[in-house]
């Protein structure tokens, strides 16, 4: 600890050393710097291509929790901060609108979207809502009884109509409409509820701390007892339940909550605790889920449909070279819904998961097509090249 008196030019004119240094142990880090810096500036690229606002990723071994890379964008030049000689660059860093001061992997907070699904498939499957290979017939909207006109229909809208299709291809394929029901019920189906929901999406790590070594938010999921409070005491609606079936509505997450949760569906319902620090013949703290590893098959089996299905939302990331499962979201923000959080997460190999990944790609246009999917095509292509031992 040292005490240091500095001028109006920055020059230091006295310091006292309260307390000395000591030395200290090594300290392993589990980052790998090149796929730290390549995900940085894919991340980045996309950012300034594509018109969104920033990006965020993470990479993370499904068993020890180590993270292999953890990317926010954009970032500002701590060299800069420390140096005290460009107050030009540091006032840039405090305007910026991108909000480079922002660490959107531990505490950028966002709307997960149809990335939750596998854990409300997973939830339904759990809580006997739905057998998997039942078939739901999505027309491209569900409508119920108004119920303040009943004579009207309030509409909850697909994002195209799928047919008849089971649980695997619902997951495949991100139906709205088959979640909706497995969520909140319709008809003869009946549905989790939002206590349920709430009680698996917290199980899976969702609005609690990861218990990484840094500071990091832990986000909402939306609740009856948390409308009333936000909203001066407005009644929770089956509707609500319908949009947090599908990740929208109040909830926001982190993408390290996001890694976690893929990482825990990859292995299988262990919810170990990510760190920036190499384990090293230590053991990893983690919670058990109580959850059948036949329902996590299942689940697994619809994740790699779709990347490997054509008509599957994660299918850019059907490459030769290693098989993976995923799942992409899209999460609509404010009012006009026209721009878009985009997310893709996921785990490989798909036979038996070693890492998983999160990438949100923050409010772009809701017209790109480029998003958190193209990012990991490009991160997939060049570990073939250059870091092939991660895919084997």
């Amino acid at each position: 600890v040292k005490v240091e008196e500095v001028n109006v030019k920055g020059e230091v004119i006295s310091n006292n050393s309260l307390k000395p240094a000591e030395s200290g142990q090594s300290v392993h880090l589990s980052v790998d710097s090149g796929l730290q810096s390549k995900l940085f500036e894919t991340i980045g690229s996309v950012v300034r291509d594509r018109g969104f606002a920033g990006g965020a990723g993470a990479v993370m071994d499904v068993k020890t929790g180590e993270l292999l890379a953890l990317v926010s964008y954009p970032e500002y030049d701590s060299n800069i901060m420390t140096g005290r000689t460009d107050p030009k660059a540091v006032q840039r860093f405090l305007t910026e609108p991108g909000k480079p001061f922002l660490n959107r992997a531990l505490a950028g907070l966002y709307a997960p979207g149809s990335i939750i699904k596998p854990v409300i498939a997973l939830a339904a499957l759990n809580e006997r809502v739905i057998d998997p290979a039942k078939k739901i017939l999505s027309t491209g909207q569900l409508e119920i009884p108004n119920p303040y006109n009943p004579k009207e229909k309030t509409i909850f809208k697909d994002w195209k109509a799928h047919g008849y299709i089971d649980m695997q291809r619902a997951i495949a394929e991100s139906s709205d409409e088959y979640f909706y029901q497995i969520g909140g019920g319709y008809q003869s189906q009946p549905g989790l509820g939002i206590a349920r929901i709430d009680k698996y999406l917290t199980m899976f790590g969702l609005s609690r701390p990861t218990g990484i070594e840094l500071p990091e938010a832990t986000g909402t999921i939306p609740t009856p007892e948390w409308k009333a409070r936000t909203f001066n005491g407005e009644a929770w609606r089956l509707g609500d339940t319908y949009h947090t079936a599908i990740g929208q509505y109040g909830m926001l997450v982190t993408p390290l909550q996001m890694v976690r949760m893929a990482a825990v569906i990859a292995n299988e319902g262990s919810l170990v605790r990510p760190t920036l620090l190499k384990v090293l013949g230590t053991t990893t703290p983690s919670e058990q889920i109580p959850i059948s590893k036949h329902y996590f098959d299942i689940v697994h089996d619809g994740m790699r449909l779709g990347v490997a299905d054509a008509g599957g939302t994660g299918h850019g990331l059907d490459v030769p070279t290693v098989k993976i499962a995923a799942k992409t979201g899209t999460a609509e923000l404010g009012v006009s819904k026209a721009r878009v959080n985009s997310w893709a997460i996921g785990f490989w190999p798909y036979e038996d998961p070693k890492y998983a990944f999160a990438v949100v790609m923050e409010s772009g246009p809701r017209a790109n097509t480029i998003g958190g999917v193209f990012v990991m095509r490009t991160m997939f292509d060049w570990l073939a090249v250059y870091l092939p031992e991660y895919l084997k």
